[in-house]
């Protein structure tokens, strides 16, 4: 039978009823023959009378274990060799789904006469015990961590089940929101190694570049026997870090120069340099496309610097396909006939070679507009084009410098690191780990990151349009790529909001973390792009935090529920009319009370303990989640980085020896995806 109101925050009393059902039951068993009863009456009461026991024992058991849960939260650490598996659906971990009674027993616990239920003994005794397995194992207490926030949000339900995500939900995209050291990097290594489990195509993007994540990417994969597959670019370890060309490859020229003017600040004045820079450098990457020239940083800073040897490279590129046999040798007389008198004083000086094949296209009116950008950079004065790409020379003088540019400008073909393209990697389910050393230098960091965006962004195009084999084979549809994006807030930029929410067709699954809401704002400066970027997010996984904006994310969604209490009223009133006695009436009245609350409050967000999360499943479904711990000794490589380095270098000389065939596919050249 349900009661109206749940009473279990008081004594135990079931424990007295079944103490007095237990004895009489042991004296009807045994000396029912004394009370003049058949033996088979006295065994059938007994019988029952010992079932209605138990039953009242089993309901004071509830009550013990629901007040002890309520006052403790113990660490759960699980080997991921163990993750419970289930066909299409990714685990989170253990929990609840939070109703209306979970949020009316919450609200039970903060009554004062509630609190001896829940801090008397249960407190000293759970240190009492930890002190004492301390004590005989050698290990250090772990009741500071266990204590950490309020466990009753977790207590409030002792039957937990296995948690699950959709797979299918998972192309809506997931955000995970939490304050710093709760747990929110250790939960992206339980989805991680799910995936890489699972054989999918997974892309780890770490700004932090943390080595516990890169330890655990390279632990799954070695699990698994993908480590073959495994890719690790880090800037804070070129020694062992994949090479990657960041804007050699696109659906359109103009995104090399577009990935590097976004580096640049627009606001104010800085807006027009930038649309300079940009015209510049895409005068730079058109002219090397049409030579069949990857683009890369170190070209790019080269041509900046001076755009005279590109200049004449073209030129007598073109005009040695398109003008008659004769044009070399008349080349050669404009040379011999210049003169610094006639010259304007932006040529003069300049390379008797360039200025006169200048004059020959000049002459011959040649249309080319690749070779009108060419010219019109070339004509004007050098200081003119110091000035007006003065913003972008900086960005390439870091991006170049050091053993960094070996890296993202990959020229060395002796080199035994191998080079990776994003389109190869999901051709082959590859996994690919992104460190970004962004503590070092945030400037290469954002630069390197955004830009592999929209090279993602330019692969998803490619898969809508021509699927994994390419555009002459039989359209096969792309696989999943499981994008996890760690302290998300430093990757953000626009090269991120169309991967968020025009890429899925493609496969790809981003799972996003971060700590508040204001860090995303903060970071592209509007909030109504905020509200575009989190509105592309279907699934919301959010552990401690301490912004109150960020936990109203997260409760504004929820709806509003009832919660019933009691109202205690008492009234006395004299009987006696002669007034010759002292006769009185009393009266004590206990009233149901209903008043609206939220589901959850924000001030339940802030309270939660390190590894617990509410999360936002399967369209609006409220979770309470308690994930599990990785443990420090399940892994397969050293824990350190130099057993990362050895483990790369080995798996580096393995795939010179043995390499992976490609598909056959019509992709052309390197540096460009056909349209």
């Amino acid at each position: 039978m349900k009661f109206p109101v749940e009473a279990l925050l008081r004594a135990p009393v079931e424990l007295w009823s079944a103490l007095v059902c237990g004895a009489m039951s042991f004296v009807l068993l045994f000396f029912g023959g004394e009370l003049l009863l058949p033996r088979s009456i006295s065994y059938i009461a007994a019988g029952a009378i010992a079932s209605l026991g138990c039953y009242r024992f089993v309901g004071a058991l509830y009550i013990l274990a629901y007040q002890v849960c309520l006052s403790q939260s113990l660490p759960w650490k699980l080997s991921f060799a163990r993750i419970p598996k289930q066909k299409g659906f990714l685990y989170l971990g253990s929990g609840f789904r939070w109703t209306y009674k979970h949020t009316q027993r919450l609200k039970d616990t903060e009554l004062p006469e509630a609190q001896q239920y829940l801090t008397k003994n249960w407190m000293r005794l759970i240190e009492n015990l930890d002190k004492y397995r301390a004590k005989r194992h050698l290990t250090k207490p772990e009741t500071q961590h266990s204590m950490s926030g309020n466990p009753r949000l977790q207590g409030v339900e002792l039957r937990k089940r296995s948690v699950w995500m959709n797979s299918q939900d998972r192309v809506g995209h997931t955000l995970v929101v939490g304050t710093t050291r709760v747990g929110k990097t250790r939960l992206a290594e339980l989805l991680i190694a799910q995936d890489i489990q699972m054989g999918e195509v997974v892309f780890v993007f770490d700004p932090k570049g943390d080595i516990e994540l890169l330890h655990r990417v390279c632990t799954e994969a070695h699990r698994a026997g993908r480590q073959d597959q495994l890719y690790v670019f880090h800037l804070g370890y070129p020694d062992v870090s994949s090479r990657y060309n960041a804007i050699g490859r696109f659906s359109r020229v103009t995104e090399v120069a577009t990935r590097i003017a976004n580096q640049l600040p627009s606001g104010g004045s800085s807006s027009a340099f930038k649309e300079f820079a940009w015209r510049f450098v895409n005068i730079i990457a058109r002219a090397l496309h049409e030579l069949r020239q990857v683009p890369d940083y170190r070209k790019i800073r080269q041509y900046i610097n001076d755009i005279e040897p590109l200049f004449v490279e073209y030129t007598q590129s073109l005009l040695s396909r398109t003008q008659p046999a004769g044009w070399a040798a008349e080349v050669k007389n404009i040379t011999r006939a210049l003169n610094d008198r006639n010259l304007t004083s932006a040529l003069k000086g300049r390379d008797p070679t360039a200025v006169a094949l200048y004059k020959y296209v000049q002459k011959k009116n040649i249309d080319d507009p690749v070779l009108e950008g060419l010219v019109s950079a070339f004509k004007y004065d050098r200081t003119y084009f110091d000035k007006i790409v003065s913003s972008v020379g900086p960005l390439m003088e870091k991006l170049t410098t050091g053993a960094v540019a070996d890296l993202i400008a990959p020229t060395n073909s002796d080199d035994p690191r191998p080079i990776f393209s994003w389109l190869d990697v999901i051709r082959n389910k590859g996994i690919v780990y992104v460190g970004l050393d962004a503590l070092s230098d945030t400037t290469v960091a954002a630069a390197v990151g955004n830009s592999m965006f929209a090279d993602l962004v330019s692969v998803a195009g490619y898969l809508y349009k021509y699927g994994i084999n390419g555009e002459k084979a039989t359209y096969v549809a792309p696989p999943k790529v499981c994008i996890h994006a760690d302290e998300f807030n430093e990757l953000i930029g626009d090269e991120f909001i169309p991967l968020l929410n025009k890429a899925g067709g493609a496969g790809y699954q981003v799972t996003a973390y971060t700590q508040t809401i204001s860090d995303l704002e903060a970071r592209v400066g509007s909030r109504a792009k905020t509200g575009q970027i989190l509105g592309n997010f279907n699934s919301l996984v959010m552990l401690r935090v301490k912004e109150l904006a960020t936990a109203e994310f997260l409760t504004k969604q929820l709806p509003k529920i009832e919660v019933r209490g009691l109202k205690t009223s008492s009234s006395a009133s004299n009987t006696d009319t002669n007034q010759l006695s002292a006769e009185f009436n009393s009266r004590t009245d206990d009233q149901l009370t209903l008043s609206d609350t939220p589901l959850l409050t924000a001030s339940n967000l802030m309270g939660l303990p390190r590894g617990h999360a509410f999360a936002i499943l399967d369209g609006n479904n409220l979770w309470k989640v308690r994930f599990p711990m990785p443990q420090k000794s399940d892994s397969f490589v050293h824990n350190n980085i130099e057993g990362v380095f050895e483990a790369m270098h080995a798996s580096y000389e393995r795939r010179r020896q043995h390499p992976v065939a490609q598909p056959n596919t019509s992709m052309g050249s390197s540096a460009r995806i056909h349209n």
